[in-house]
């Protein structure tokens, strides 16, 4: 039986070691190294897409692999692709280590310096219970073995410029569709999802936090589930636990969510810490909200150049959608584009608060008209995003623009039908 092995090592000279050992074992059929832990992902991601067939048996994880470190990578890998075994490579041989690597879903521990026969073993091992649990899969196991769901987070680029009302309509376009959704607080001492969907909650997010090991079990009982048939997980009630929440408990916490719903929106709020800059960088997609005014477009050039300095993302992978849009303002999207260096969406959302003042006072924010111009543009973004499923029998326009849509831009069409200024998916 051949072994297909996907090392991930950053260091070139450490790459080209792994890769020479590599080649030496006997059926081995090792991939091109990759660099960094979002290439990892994504070549995992595309993979399991075509086939679970398609994933290699074995994954070798350095330990200096970035950005992500790498057991937070290796727990990553173990929930979206359990079928994957995972060895760490490292230089300490500590039991604390080993401890640790195996909590995080490894299968081995190879030490550095590297050798011919404990790679082999590690190898072979990691190998024969891959094999094993996708025989158990192909037998109708009920676990989940795809690239995992859809993550977007939205983050303001000030206060009051409207991310919540955006993630909130996000989450509802996505469930509406079809889609089984879950929308997240991680404005963590501010968060007001809750009022604006009028939910009584006990659990948060906090809850979810010191725990290492998050199960389906464990992750419904820290959800709300919300009348619409979202599921929501909340900031807590008290804003000074929101230290609580650690990145790597992020990580955990987005991985978790992402295994077990199709759609995950995420409220980052608009100010930043360790817990959302790592679902910002985890994400598929990052929404950044601004108004079109010189302060909020300050702000979000600032956060932009940011997430840069911080390597959270680069600005051409973030998507910047103009709220309380007015073609009548001296700053229009496509300044916006060039002072943010971000790509615009396809979308903008009409200055229209009368139409949301009375669901945000009651807080229903569910029940927003659906002939409101806010409500359109946004649902607009949604299937413009990839987040609603197209109706049976008809045609993307727009990336899934809504007919008669009042938010759209109008920016020029390309081949597809996707605009100059759209997002991607």
């Amino acid at each position: 039986m051949t072994t297909r092995i996907l090392p991930a090592v950053g260091d070139p000279d450490a790459a080209r070691s792994v890769t020479t050992l590599l080649s030496q074992l006997p059926d081995a059929e090792p991939a091109a190294p990759v660099g960094d832990s979002t290439q990892l992902i994504d070549t995992l991601a595309r993979l399991a897409g075509e086939a679970i067939e398609e994933l290699p048996e074995v994954v070798l994880v350095h330990e200096r692999i970035g950005p992500v470190p790498a057991l937070e990578l290796i727990r990553e890998v173990s929930l979206r692709f359990p079928a994957v075994g995972v060895v760490l490579i490292t230089a300490d041989a500590s039991p604390g280590l080993f401890a640790a690597s195996m909590d995080a879903g490894a299968r081995g521990l190879a030490t550095l310096p590297l050798s011919y026969e404990e790679l082999a073993n590690r190898v072979q091992a990691a190998a024969l219970w891959s094999t094993g649990v996708r025989r158990h899969l192909g037998t109708g196991g009920d676990v989940f073995t795809g690239p995992g769901g859809t993550v977007v987070t939205v983050t303001g680029a000030k206060g009051g410029v409207g991310a919540t009302v955006t993630a909130v309509q996000l989450a509802l376009a996505a469930q509406a569709s079809g889609y089984t959704a879950a929308l997240v607080d991680l404005d963590l001492q501010t968060g007001d999802i809750a009022a604006y969907l009028d939910v009584q909650f006990r659990r948060s997010v906090v809850d979810l936090a010191a725990i290492t090991d998050i199960s389906p079990r464990v992750l419904s009982d820290a959800v709300f589930s919300h009348d619409t048939g979202l599921a929501l997980l909340l900031a807590p009630g008290e804003g000074e636990r929101g230290e609580e929440v650690s990145d790597r408990a992020a990580r955990q916490i987005v991985s978790a969510l992402r295994s077990r719903y199709e759609v995950v929106v995420i409220d980052c709020g608009s100010q930043m810490n360790g817990a959302n800059a790592a679902a910002i960088e985890m994400a598929d997609t990052a929404v950044l909200v601004t108004t079109p005014d010189v302060v909020a477009v300050r702000g979000a050039k600032r956060i932009v150049r940011m997430w840069d300095r911080l390597q959270i993302r680069k600005a051409e992978e973030t998507v910047t959608l103009v709220n309380r849009f007015n073609r009548n303002t001296e700053i229009q999207p496509p300044l916006i584009q060039r002072i943010t260096g971000t790509r615009m969406s396809g979308t903008a959302v009409p200055a229209s608060f009368k139409e949301l003042q009375g669901v945000v006072d009651s807080g229903r924010m569910h029940e927003l008209d659906p002939r409101s111009t806010v409500k359109q543009a946004l649902w607009a973004l949604a299937g413009e995003l990839g987040l609603v499923k197209p109706a049976q029998g008809a045609e993307p326009r727009g990336g899934g623009m809504l007919r008669g849509d009042r938010g759209s831009i109008g920016g020029r069409r390309r081949k597809g039908g996707t605009t100059s200024g759209g997002g991607r998916k």
